[in-house]
C-alpha cells in the first residue's frame, strides 16, 4: 500500500485538535506572568482571566459562575465527584453506596474514593444502555448514596438517559454524578432537567488544552469534600496554584464548543456517510450501539475476523489515526470493557475500531479513510468482503 502524505485524525474522543483562538488566547496569557492569589496588577489580571474563563464553562453547563471548580483533568474531577463525603446546607453528609454502570470511563470504574464494598455495579442493555428498572430496585429503600453515570459512552457514543437516572435518584434520595466529558459541546447540558448535582467536564475532548478540566455543582451548598487542600485557591475547594494559561484556554474553548452544540448536522452528515459506506465495503460490518441515541461524531464498529490491533497498525502506517477504544490504559489493544458489558462476543469485540470526528473534521479525512479501509481488509483478510456480500 502507498503512504499517504497528508495524516488522518478519527480520534478526537481521545483528545480533539486544539482551536486556533484558543492557542492565540493561551499563547497571549503564556507571555505574561503573576499568581492569581496575589493582590498585586499582575496577580489581579491573572485572577480576572481565570474567573472570565469560569463563567464560560458554567454557561456551558446552563450553571452559575460560583459552580465550577478547575482540576487538573476529567480524572481528577471524577475522583473529586465520587468522594463518600458530602456538605448539603454546610452538615456532612456520608453516603453509604456507589451506583456506577457496567460501560463507565476507567477512571470510574475505579470507584474514586468508596471502597471496592460500598460499590454497586448496574448492568447494561445490548445497546450499552443502562438498565433503568435495575437501578430503580438497588436504590429503593436504600441509605443515600451516590449514582455516577457518564452522560454519552466514550467507545460507543450511546447516550444514557440522564433525566430519567437523575429522576430515579433524586425520588429515592441519593444524590446524582454526570460524566459530561465526551457530551460536553456535543450534547446540551442541562443540570436542572437531569437533576444532577454534580457534573465533571475536560477541556481537551472540546478543543481546549490537555491538563485541565472541572467539576460544576447545581449548588455550591451541597458540594463533595475536596481532593486536594492547600492554600485555600477555587474558594477551598482545590488546593494549588493555578494553571492560568489551560484555564483561560478552557474557558476559550467552552464558547466555542456551546455555539456548536446545537450545530451538529455536519457532523452527523459525516457520520451517516461514513457508516453507510462500511457496510457497502464490507456488508458483515456490525455497528455498536446503532438501535439507540448516540452522539453525532462517533462509530464503533468491527469486521469479524480483522483483528483491531492489526488494523490500527495497518491505518497508522497509512498515516490513519483510529483507536480501538479509550484511550485511557496505557496505549494497550484489549478487550472493551463496554462491549463485554453490551454482551459481545470476545472474538468480535477484539475486532472493534472506533472512529470519533471533531470539530474539524472534513469530508475529505472521511474519503480518505474510506480509501484506505477496503485495502486493509483485503490485506489482512481477503475473503471477508467476498464472504459477507
Amino acid at each position: 500500500m502507498s503512504r499517504r502524505s497528508d495524516p488522518i485524525y478519527l480520534d478526537h474522543n481521545a483528545g480533539t485538535s486544539l482551536r486556533a483562538g484558543v492557542r492565540e488566547t493561551m499563547i497571549e496569557v503564556l507571555n505574561d506572568t503573576g499568581n492569581a492569589s496575589s493582590v498585586h496588577a499582575h496577580g489581579r489580571r491573572a485572577r480576572g482571566r481565570i474567573e472570565e474563563a469560569r463563567e464560560h464553562v458554567a454557561r456551558l453547563c446552563g450553571e452559575k459562575t460560583r459552580a465550577v471548580t478547575f482540576a487538573s483533568g476529567g480524572t481528577e474531577a471524577n475522583m473529586t465527584a465520587l468522594s463518600p463525603v458530602w456538605q448539603d446546607q454546610g452538615a456532612p453528609v456520608y453516603l453509604d453506596k456507589l451506583y456506577r454502570s457496567a460501560v463507565e470511563h476507567p477512571s470510574v470504574l475505579t470507584g474514586g474514593r468508596f471502597a471496592v464494598a460500598d460499590q454497586v455495579v448496574i448492568p447494561v442493555d445490548c445497546d450499552g444502555v443502562l438498565q433503568l428498572q435495575e437501578l430503580k430496585k438497588v436504590l429503593k429503600d436504600a441509605e443515600p448514596g451516590l449514582v455516577s453515570v457518564m452522560a454519552a459512552n466514550n467507545e460507543t457514543g450511546v447516550i444514557q438517559p440522564v433525566a430519567e437516572i437523575g429522576a430515579a435518584a433524586r425520588e429515592c434520595g441519593h444524590f446524582f454524578h454526570v460524566d459530561a466529558v465526551q457530551a460536553a459541546g456535543r450534547i446540551k447540558i442541562d443540570m436542572e432537567a437531569w437533576q444532577s448535582d454534580i457534573v465533571t467536564l475536560s477541556a481537551h475532548k472540546i478543543g481546549g488544552p490537555q491538563g485541565i478540566g472541572a467539576t460544576v455543582v447545581r449548588s455550591t451548598a451541597r458540594a463533595p469534600s475536596p481532593l486536594m487542600i492547600g492554600g485555600g485557591q477555587e474558594n477551598w475547594r482545590r488546593g494549588g496554584t493555578e494553571n492560568v494559561a489551560a484555564i483561560t484556554g478552557f474557558g476559550a474553548a467552552a464558547i466555542e464548543a456551546l455555539e456548536e452544540t446545537s450545530e451538529t448536522r455536519h457532523v452527523l452528515d459525516l457520520k451517516t456517510q461514513l457508516e453507510a459506506a462500511l457496510r457497502r465495503i464490507c456488508p458483515s460490518t456490525v455497528i455498536f450501539g446503532e438501535n439507540v441515541d448516540r452522539l453525532a461524531n462517533t462509530c464503533c464498529f468491527a469486521v469479524p475476523g480483522i483483528p483491531a490491533e492489526t488494523a490500527l497498525i495497518a491505518f497508522d502506517l497509512e498515516r490513519v489515526s483510529v483507536s480501538s477504544g479509550s484511550a485511557c490504559s496505557s496505549g494497550k489493544v484489549s478487550v472493551s470493557h463496554v462491549l463485554t458489558a453490551m454482551g459481545v462476543e470476545e472474538s468480535l469485540a477484539r475486532c472493534a475500531l472506533r472512529i470519533s470526528l471533531g470539530w474539524n473534521t472534513s469530508s475529505a479525512d472521511i474519503a480518505g479513510f474510506l480509501d484506505v479501509w477496503p485495502k486493509i481488509i483485503d490485506r489482512l483478510n481477503p475473503d471477508a468482503r467476498h464472504e459477507a456480500a
